[in-house]
């Protein structure tokens, strides 16, 4: 997909400077598009070796692995002041960790203005949340529509300083606007930007319930932890770390989400159906999955901690949402609600009230029925 450069290129601000950040800056550039690349001050390394370096480098290679998206692109506005990139375009991108999502927005606030899209990458609920806390901190008024998308789209990593390796991409990004209603005319603002083709989903729940994390990185991360924390950096996550035994549990697990959206009233991809799809496999079995990934399994890396965001961003902001869902409608949810328990364990945290709760979302005290109406 190419930018017609007969027509003004698209404008867009990406906020965060971390690995989605930086490339997102780099593709949406190969695009076609100008840039603004904000990091918050002592999040700035990479600005920095950009402004040095002339640009972003994707790398052709890595670890002997040949890669696509190989180049170098000149990133029309580097910045450490929000403000600035702010008012660089009305389309706002956050590539950032679902944590950072409530700080960086605080920011942003008194230099929003009316009919900005944010788009969240990964959403896992966090419109919910940034539209609630837009109206508890007195901003009411600001119209602006939030986008979630279901990850971002890249398998990608920083490799030095203004460089990238970009090591897969999805075949198509789904993605729901709050309120769903303005879905299409999000898709159609933001498609001229994106490398994928992005399709539309029901809402912002299924958006956060559709990620395909959730059934895989709190469970094998857990059920590993061990090994991963003692032998760090020794193995491929995707493939050593899954094995017949946690394949099922996670497919059990699997179950657990699907009843929820299915309560919801939401149609639901089961993983296995969601992962063949986005990555254009065929695989037979979410083992068989992990097992022949070529995006997931060309480079060894895996969580060394459990304070990799495997645990600190997927079980707070993508379980929690479902176990206070399953709460609301009596639906039981005993393998997330344990993996849970043993992350906050792990952690010494309690994500059942740190994690994004329905409260946080501006969704207590709410049926199942008022919360789709709400959201649509």
């Amino acid at each position: 997909m190419t930018i017609n450069n007969t027509q003004a290129s698209p404008k867009v601000a990406v906020f965060g400077a971390g690995n989605a950040g930086l490339t997102a800056a780099f593709h949406f550039t190969q695009q076609g598009c100008q840039v603004a690349l904000y990091g918050s001050e002592g999040f700035d390394e990479q600005i920095h070796a950009i402004a040095a370096n002339g640009g972003i480098t994707s790398l052709a290679k890595f670890h002997d692995t040949s890669l696509d998206y190989a180049g170098f692109e000149h990133i029309d506005c580097l910045t450490t002041d929000i403000k600035q990139a702010i008012a660089y375009s009305d389309i706002l991108i956050l590539p950032v960790p679902s944590f950072a999502q409530v700080p960086l927005f605080k920011e942003m606030l008194p230099h929003l203005s009316d009919n900005q899209t944010i788009v969240l990458m990964p959403g896992n609920y966090g419109s919910l949340e940034l539209n609630q806390l837009k109206n508890d901190l007195g901003y009411q008024n600001l119209k602006l529509t939030f986008v979630d998308a279901i990850s971002i789209p890249w398998a990608t990593r920083i490799t030095g300083n203004a460089e990238i390796a970009i090591l897969g991409m999805k075949s198509f990004l789904p993605i729901a606007a709050l309120p769903a209603s303005k879905t299409d005319e999000m898709i159609a603002l933001l498609q001229p930007i994106f490398p994928l083709k992005l399709t539309p989903l029901e809402n912002v729940i299924a958006a956060g319930l559709e990620n395909i994390n959730f059934g895989g990185h709190p469970l094998m991360t857990t059920l590993n932890i061990g090994l991963l924390e003692n032998f760090p950096g020794k193995f491929n996550y995707y493939t050593d770390c899954c094995s017949p035994a946690t394949a099922k549990a996670s497919e059990k697990l699997d179950q657990e989400r699907l009843a929820v959206g299915s309560a919801l009233g939401l149609n639901l991809k089961t993983e296995l159906e969601a992962m063949n799809e986005l990555y254009d496999m065929n695989a037979k079995s979410v083992y068989e999955l992990n097992k022949t990934s070529e995006t997931h399994g060309s480079v060894n890396s895996a969580p060394d901690s459990s304070k990799n965001r495997y645990i600190t961003e997927d079980a707070p902001y993508l379980l929690v949402p479902c176990v206070e869902f399953a709460q609301l409608m009596n639906i039981d949810t005993p393998i997330a609600t344990s993996i849970l328990h043993l992350t906050s364990a792990f952690n010494e945290d309690d994500y059942f009230a740190s994690g994004r709760t329905l409260k946080k979302m501006g969704l207590s005290h709410m049926t199942a029925a008022e919360i789709i109406a709400k959201i649509s």
